[in-house]
């Protein structure tokens, strides 16, 4: 399939069959992330790596997969170090910044931004997370792992548990889910389910998402467990962060119930609805998760530059 000069703002823009070729590029990709294998396929080629919200593992995995590939990378971690701060609008920065790199990756707190950024570049545009919206590059890792985990997605048991108003992954994630036949379980207080037009559109996709608020009677039928943290940045309000702060937490006792192959997942960072005892035990995937960041991404880096390795 042909990638080149794709942007990737969301995942309802991929097929099935295009996130297949993606997930087979990024196993190719493996032992070059490992350093096991060296390649330069992207020397003499720039990486426009704007992150005007924080992030550690996203904006790291995707310095980490340019340099494997032997692209440089120019980084703006923050809107006060660029003349936003003077009041440049987001389209003449993504225009400035075209001139630049040959492709820009984008995480912007606002919902939207990315598939603005496209509309104004030339170059491939990256989503790496708007806002509350869509984060298209961790679903796709996160299919990843669960595909290089348990050897399938289809008709896979999928828990998502944590805060899925506010947690973009686990809008992403879902709908990706439905595409590849898993049942989903979604599993938060009522003022954190999953939106609707979320739960509609899995619908749409032929998904039937159980919706509840009880993990204790989930997890023993669980094939994976997919936790998110408690978005307390994107609360309008303090207070009703309080409320449900801690709702959740995954330790030890929790896991005796659930399946000895049962994979427990997060897109990290964690607060405290994982107890580091968890760590430890072989349901514990979320690190090897974060490095599967690298091999997707060299993978997308490749097929929107349209170089193959």
């Amino acid at each position: 399939m042909n990638f080149k000069d794709m942007d990737v703002v969301s995942i309802r823009d991929f097929s099935r069959a295009q996130i297949e070729e993606i997930l087979e590029r990024s196993r190719a990709m493996l032992p070059y992330a490992n350093g096991e294998k060296v390649t330069r396929a992207l020397e003499g080629k720039i990486l426009g790596n704007l992150f005007f919200e924080p992030s550690t593992r996203t904006r790291l995995s995707f310095e980490s997969a340019a340099n494997r590939l032997g692209a440089k990378v120019i980084d703006v971690s923050q809107t006060s170090t660029t003349s936003i701060i003077k009041g440049e609008t987001l389209a003449d920065t993504i225009r400035m910044v075209e001139a630049y790199s040959d492709v820009i990756v984008l995480r912007h707190p606002h919902e939207g931004a990315a598939r603005l950024a496209a509309h104004f570049s030339r170059k491939p545009v990256i989503n790496a997370g708007d806002g509350a919206g869509s984060h298209p590059t961790q679903t796709l890792l996160d299919l990843f792992t669960i595909q290089e985990e348990l050897g399938a997605i289809e008709g896979m048991n999928v828990i998502i548990l944590g805060d899925l108003k506010y947690g973009r992954t686990a809008h992403s994630l879902a709908e990706a889910l439905t595409v590849f036949g898993a049942e989903l379980t979604f599993v938060a207080p009522e003022t954190l389910q999953m939106p609707k037009d979320t739960v509609e559109q899995v619908r749409r996709l032929g998904g039937n998402p159980r919706i509840t608020d009880d993990i204790e009677g989930e997890i023993s039928s669980a094939d994976v467990l997919y936790i998110t943290r408690i978005q307390q940045e994107r609360f309008p309000d303090p207070a009703e962060y309080q409320k449900v702060a801690g709702a959740y937490r995954v330790d030890k006792a929790m896991l005796r119930e659930a399946k000895k192959e049962l994979i427990v997942m997060h897109p990290l960072p964690r607060i405290d609805e994982i107890s580091p005892e968890v760590d430890e035990t072989h349901h514990a995937k979320y690190f090897k998760q974060a490095f599967n960041g690298i091999p997707v991404r060299m993978a997308l880096l490749t097929s929107v530059l349209g170089v193959d390795i």
